[in-house]
């Protein structure tokens, strides 16, 4: 598998309640396996570079969601960096509300747009 196909398959999204950026405790199990899996990529490429992106739902004005969006994508790096996956290989990017995943609006779809999300930097 190559590096690009790891980080497709095996990291996944952390999710935020809503208004916040603590890393929940029902997500610890999946950024520690997205520890495991961002090490396994950068010991096979060592000039790989994930960015970090931060998305919130839709509620909000523009700036307040883009500033939430960086503490999401900042606390996410905290909380890798925490668990030993090296903090300069990892960017961290906002994208507040500007790129939803789901566009109804309920619930469930405000909750998949609260996350912090991986992507091979460019």
């Amino acid at each position: 598998e190559s590096v690009q196909q790891i980080l497709a398959r095996q990291v996944q999204d952390i999710h935020f309640d809503y208004d916040k950026s603590d890393i929940r405790a029902s997500d610890q199990s999946i950024l520690q396996g997205d520890a495991s899996a961002l090490k396994t990529i950068f010991q096979m490429d060592a000039n790989f570079i994930v960015t970090i992106e931060g998305h919130c739902d839709e509620r909000g004005s523009a700036e307040y969601n883009l500033a939430l969006g960086d503490r999401r994508a900042a606390a996410t790096k905290d909380a890798l960096i925490a668990l030993g996956v090296p903090g300069e290989k990892l960017k961290t990017v906002s994208f507040g509300k500007e790129r939803p995943i789901c566009t109804d609006a309920t619930e469930d779809c405000y909750a998949r747009n609260r996350r912090a999300h991986f992507a091979a930097a460019q």
